[in-house]
């Protein structure tokens, strides 16, 4: 019997260090495909324009998921379709275990745009900690007399997203990407989830609501 579990514990020992072995394989090798990616998503995935995603310690079954979409054409982008065009599912999958191992960046304090949600407020409270306040609950509770999700119930209450349902980590996003994307699902420019999850979510909040929750999301770590 001692013969037996010492076999069984060798066994189990060397199949977690073939899987770390092999999960090594995929980073460095992802590194090697995601070299074409930095002109855009910055080093190590930390984008430096703002309009462009961090992919950085995203989940690589997200990233797997919208690289397909990109090559077979359910999201749309002219330029990301062209080099996802080019990548075979082993190379997705690397690129993406590439990504989800390096750490995303902190971002500064977001300013407002010189409109009517920039004014300062009556009582004398600065409107950028106005807007993250306003983000930060309708993350948490939503809206329910619109029908307005909160976004907790699928990207986690740190923003951490949900791996095994493809869910993306949204913490530390760039505030301008997540208006961006918010406002796509909105209009219904992007549109590839096949339950349209967040096309109904999104069409319901207003443009300041869009971005309230953006800027919560772009701060938290």
């Amino acid at each position: 019997m001692k013969k037996k579990l010492l076999k069984l514990s060798l066994a189990l020992a060397l199949a977690g260090t073939s899987t770390i072995l092999h999960a090594e394989v995929n980073i460095n090798a992802g590194k090697e495909k995601a070299a074409s990616c930095i002109s855009c998503h910055g080093e190590n995935g930390n984008s430096m324009v703002p309009t462009f995603p961090k992919l950085a310690q995203q989940h690589s079954s997200y990233l797997v998921k919208q690289l397909r979409a990109f090559k077979d054409g359910s999201r749309k982008d002219p330029m990301m379709s062209a080099m996802a065009m080019g990548l075979s599912d082993e190379d997705m999958e690397d690129v993406a275990a590439y990504y989800a191992a390096q750490k995303i960046s902190a971002n500064t304090l977001p300013v407002v745009d010189d409109d009517d949600d920039a004014k300062p407020a009556a009582d004398g409270k600065d409107p950028v900690q106005e807007l993250i306040a306003q983000g930060s609950d309708l993350y948490r509770n939503g809206d329910l007399n619109r029908a307005v999700s909160a976004c907790i119930a699928c990207h986690g209450p740190l923003g951490e997203g949900n791996k095994p349902a493809a869910f993306p980590a949204l913490r530390s996003q760039h505030a301008d990407y997540l208006i961006k994307a918010l406002t796509d699902f909105k209009s219904g420019a992007r549109s590839n989830n096949p339950e349209n999850m967040m096309h109904m979510i999104a069409k319901k909040m207003t443009d300041a609501e869009i971005k309230a929750v953006a800027y919560h999301i772009s701060m938290m770590k």
